[in-house]
Parts: C-alpha cells; structure tokens; sequence
C-alpha cells in the first residue's frame, strides 16, 4: 500500500440503529476486510445520526445542517470510496436513507451551488451498494427492474459524479439460514479486502 492508503467509507443505511439487523453485520464485515485489506476507514449509521427530513426548497437551500449531517459530509469528502449497505423495503431504499442523502448532498457539496460554475466534490469516488431484500435477487431485477437500487445508481449517485458504481444484490435475506448468511459475510468481508 502507499503512505495514503484508500480511504473507504462504509454507510450502514438501515434506519435502525439496533446493530443485530444483517445490514449491520454486513457494514461491520465491509469495514473489518477493507481495514485487513490495508485500507483508511470510517463508519457511519443513518439509523444512529441526528437530522430532520427536507419538506420545502428553503429547508433544501438554507435549512440547518446537524451536527451528524457535518461529520457525515466531511466523511464523504474524504473517502476515496462509498461502500453503502442497506435494506429493500416496498421495491425501494429505506426513506430514512433518501433523507440522508437528501441533506448531505446539498447544492454546495455534491453539486454546484445556483449561478456557480459546475463542479462536485464527489467526482472520482468510486461506490459499491450492498442491498439486501427478502425477495429473490433474480425477481427484484427481472420483474421489478431494480428501479429501486438504479435510483441511487443513477439518480443519486451517477449525477453527483460518483463512477464506477457497482452492486451486490443479496436475496432471501428474511430466510433463517445461518450458513447462507455467513457465506455473504465471507463475500462482503472479501469485497472490503479489495477495496472494490
């Protein structure tokens, strides 16, 4: 590795911050192989971080920034890397997770505040999204179109300047199979070895 090594964040977005959900062991077994793969870490828990929901343009535009929501920006400034897990609930990314992104990527900070010429502080960061679902992956994909991981893919992250973005789609999830679970952990574990 270089004197600076890769820095990684890991975004566990399941809007619960109890850290029993798979999300979390999931986002846990990211951070311990990207930290074993020789990476620069940092963690954060939407379910664990303090900030209102954006209900006008004034909130969009002027609305308060917490504490959270500072730390979080800082955090995605520096990373190199988003590794973002999170749940399918209703064919769609959990709205306490829209709402996050909603208030850190701000005109300002992802993209160019009106009448500024045009730039994005997330531009040459790279992405993984870590979703799980209780449907299979397969049937989220083909019947549903995956509408609801492409959303963040292409509404989200693709217009912030965020390339390559690639997905892990892990189905079932509901399903009590201790093995098969261990067996994403081992794969997400390598995942975060490799940085990718």
């Amino acid at each position: 590795m270089s004197k600076n090594p890769r820095r990684i964040l890991v975004i566990n977005g399941h809007p619960d911050p109890d850290q029993s959900h798979l999300c979390a062991a999931l986002a846990e077994a990211y951070a311990r192989g990207a930290t074993a793969g020789g990476f620069s870490v940092e963690r954060l828990d939407v379910g664990a971080l303090d900030f209102p929901l954006i209900r006008s343009m004034t909130d969009y535009q002027s609305g308060r920034f917490t504490e959270d929501i500072k730390r979080a920006q800082r955090a995605m400034e520096a990373a190199d890397h988003l590794a973002l897990i999170f749940p399918i609930w209703f064919g769609a990314p959990p709205a306490a997770l829209k709402g996050f992104f909603e208030q850190v990527l701000r005109k300002g900070f992802a993209i160019s505040a009106p009448q500024a010429a045009m730039f994005s502080l997330m531009s040459g960061k790279s992405a993984r999204l870590i979703v799980t679902m209780g449907a299979p992956a397969s049937v989220f994909q083909l019947l549903l179109g995956g509408h609801g991981v492409a959303s963040l893919e292409r509404g989200l992250l693709w217009v912030t300047g965020v390339a390559p973005v690639r997905r892990t789609l892990l189905g079932g999830a509901h399903r009590d199979d201790p093995t098969g679970k261990a067996r994403w952990l081992a794969r997400i574990e390598a995942l975060g070895r490799s940085g990718t």
